[in-house]
């Protein structure tokens, strides 16, 4: 067993920051509440929306509020929407899989062992099968972790960063270059751009929430974002989709909400993402090519007092195919105070989540996935 990582050595005041109960509980709550709420039988078809960015990166403010518009119109119904035309190269995103697939089919055990995920505290590095759990489920991926370092990123980074535990230290287990040549360059190339479209989108978010355009930028100077490789093995009896609980035994992942203010996923030709839809039914979110899937998750909820909605999201293995995907978790920095923000606040709608540091919440978060409960740390 994992032993826990220690509480961040970031200064507290009881004003400011809620307690780890409410990071956990909170959470749990919400999932339950989502998982079990009954909406009145609809005949309208759901569809998850596609939002062509490529005006967003126009100099007319104008053609930026118009995608911005339509990403609101997301977020207060689903959360989750596809974003195409989004500056991101189609031969980088490729390359991005195919390394995925190397380094699960590639590396020895041996080799993925020097960097298992107990090794780590901070929650970087290789998860084999079974060992983190999102959702309490039995799940049958397999994982590869790492996250921000200035070295990824194109801006340069301001040398300030922090991990969730509120350390500098350099988190990222990798791969040596002679077992998986050029992977580190690949994963580098991948992560700047992805970080570069993040604080993009990040820009249109505030837009959508009648902000100034720059409103997150200071939050985003050295942020939280980690990339995940996961693989998911073919279905043992492979069937096609169906919203029958009884025929999802064989879980990927969890259902569960995304912790961070918003997803980017890229995934594989192979199916299996599942979201629960605004009237509670699973719905398939099949890969749209060229595409990235983005959806909101709990500090986008918080920052909105709940107007945008963290999408809760399973992946079952249905298909006769191995899956992979590589979500990149993107959040404000781990030492920002994540708060209400006023312009969602009102009579008939007041605020409902405590300020947190964000680390802080994805540290308490994060403790309760792993095997047997105990957090991610050094078995040392």
């Amino acid at each position: 067993m994992a032993a826990a990582i220690q509480a961040p050595s970031i200064p507290r005041s009881q004003n400011d920051l809620s307690t780890f109960d409410e990071a956990r509980k909170g959470a749990y709550v919400y999932l339950q509440s989502r998982l079990t709420h009954k909406a009145p039988a609809s005949n309208e078809p759901f569809e998850i929306p596609v939002i062509d960015i490529s005006p967003s990166f126009s100099s007319s403010l104008l053609d930026r509020q118009a995608v911005a518009d339509n990403i609101r119109a997301a977020c207060t119904t689903s959360g989750f929407f596809y974003i195409t035309n989004h500056g991101v190269p189609l031969p980088t995103c490729a390359t991005m899989l195919s390394e995925a697939k190397r380094f699960f089919k590639a590396l020895s055990p041996k080799q993925k062992e020097l960097m298992h995920l107990r090794n780590s505290k901070v929650g970087m590095g290789w998860e084999p099968k079974a060992y983190t759990s999102i959702a309490g489920d039995s799940e049958t991926k397999e994982g590869f972790n790492f996250g921000y370092e200035a070295g990824l990123d194109k801006a340069g980074g301001d040398g300030l960063y922090r991990n969730i535990d509120g350390t500098d230290v350099k988190g990222n287990q990798w791969p040596g270059e002679e077992a998986l040549p050029g992977f580190f360059g690949n994963m580098r190339e991948y992560y700047s751009e992805l970080l570069q479209l993040a604080r993009h989108l990040f820009r249109l978010f505030a837009l959508s929430l009648a902000l100034p355009e720059d409103h997150f930028d200071p939050m985003t100077t050295h942020p939280g974002g980690t990339v995940r490789l996961l693989y998911y093995p073919p279905a043992k009896s492979p069937a096609p989709f169906s919203p029958d609980p009884a025929s999802s035994s064989e879980i990927g992942l969890g259902a569960h909400s995304d912790y961070e203010c918003f997803t980017l996923l890229l995934c594989s030709a192979s199916s299996g993402l599942e979201i629960l839809s605004p009237s509670a039914q699973w719905t398939p979110a099949p890969p749209v090519p060229g595409s990235f899937i983005v959806n909101v998750a709990d500090f986008m909820m918080r920052f909105t007092n709940g107007v945008y909605k963290s999408t809760v999201h399973r992946v079952v293995n249905r298909a006769a195919e191995e899956r992979y995907s590589v979500p990149f978790f993107f959040s404000v920095n781990y030492d920002q105070v994540v708060e209400t923000l006023p312009s969602c606040v009102s009579a008939e709608n007041p605020a409902k989540f405590p300020p947190i540091r964000a680390g802080e919440y994805v540290l308490q978060r994060f403790s309760n996935t792993t095997e047997g409960g105990g957090g991610y740390g050094a078995a040392l």
